[in-house]
């Protein structure tokens, strides 16, 4: 393959045709749900304890209407199932952000569109978001220069021009790479979408959630890959799969801190309760544990031991390690109007 048969371009640029392009992976009728399981899809239990998450936000907030915005909505199905689930005489403002159509027969409750709304009160949440959000990848080369990536339409790659200015920044902060052939994904565009993202809250509680790393255990070569069809495939960037990498969910926490701290002024603290904690204690908290129902409730309620089993099945599946237990909440509460987080 030769330059003039191949267009190089960067891994952010080729992300971003291959997704949301014309004929895009997410723009496709069948949506996610078609190539690989979220927690939503795994169990009706995770809108469930969304729904629980967002009543207590509504208790804190002092209200009984409240917003839950889902960013990357998928097909609506995570906002089907909170509606479904939520406690009575709680009404939720269902919003659903998501680049493809609005799919024939969601629940007429549920807004849709392209862009985060403002002025939110309430909950907004990014499951399996972020790592959608397109980023350049960085290698180092003999030298050690971290230089771009350039992919051609068939997923192979070359070196482009040395990483400089804000990127360079970013990765000398975030990911610094010390040994040649060393690389990262660099996460500066999902900083300023969480951003964006937690700025459209006047008050409440803004949680994202995905597969994820921290400072000093960033994996040496990066994450970047594809799914199709239920497996992970290379990343070719034609729009026959989906192209994802981990988040550096801390950077992305240390971006919405000082947006958080100004929706309630400059004398709030910018990281006031903000978390990262694993799924599995993200739900336990939620009252979600997989634990096995009492065997004695085999004798004395056969069909709802069957159930609670069945359940139990589902909680453990959510909470695996290993699994999607793995995956990371990041919690960053958005103090304002009367709104005081504990």
């Amino acid at each position: 393959m030769t330059d003039e048969t191949c267009q190089w371009r960067g891994w952010r640029a080729a992300t971003e045709s291959a997704l949301y392009g014309p004929d895009g992976f997410y723009l496709r009728p069948e949506g996610p749900v078609g190539h690989f399981r979220t927690s939503v899809h795994a169990s009706p239990l995770f809108a469930a304890a969304v729904a629980r998450l967002l009543a207590r936000v509504a208790e804190e907030l002092g209200t009984d209407e409240v917003d839950l915005v889902d960013v990357g909505a998928g097909r609506g199905e995570l906002l089907a199932g909170v509606l479904a689930a939520a406690p009575a005489g709680l009404r939720v403002r269902a919003h659903a952000v998501e680049r493809a159509v609005r799919p024939a027969g969601l629940d007429a409750r549920i807004s849709w569109a392209e862009r985060l709304p403002a002025g939110v009160r309430g909950v907004l949440f990014a499951n399996e978001w972020l790592d959608n959000v397109p980023v350049d990848v960085a290698e180092a080369d003999g030298s050690g220069t971290p230089r771009y990536v350039e992919v051609a339409p068939d997923g192979t790659e070359r070196l482009g021009a040395p990483v400089a200015g804000a990127d360079a920044r970013w990765l000398a902060r975030w990911w610094p790479l010390r040994e040649p052939g060393e690389r990262a994904e660099i996460g500066r565009p999902r900083d300023a979408a969480w951003a964006r993202a937690v700025g459209s809250l006047s008050a409440g509680l803004a949680v994202a959630v995905d597969y994820a790393h921290e400072a000093g255990a960033r994996p040496p070569f990066g994450t970047l890959t594809g799914f199709r069809a239920g497996r992970e495939v290379p990343p070719v960037p034609d729009g026959t799969c989906d192209i994802t990498a981990h988040v550096a969910l801390d950077a992305c926490a240390a971006a919405g801190a000082p947006v958080a701290a100004g929706a309630a002024g400059p004398a709030a603290g910018t990281d006031r309760g903000t978390e990262l904690v694993t799924q599995r204690e993200a739900l336990r908290r939620l009252g979600i544990t997989g634990a096995r129902p009492p065997l004695e409730t085999a004798r004395t309620d056969p069909a709802g031991y069957v159930r609670a089993l069945a359940a139990a099945g589902e909680a453990a599946e959510l909470t695996a390690r290993g699994g999607l237990g793995d995956f990371t909440w990041l919690l960053q509460p958005v103090p304002g109007e009367g709104y005081c987080p504990p």
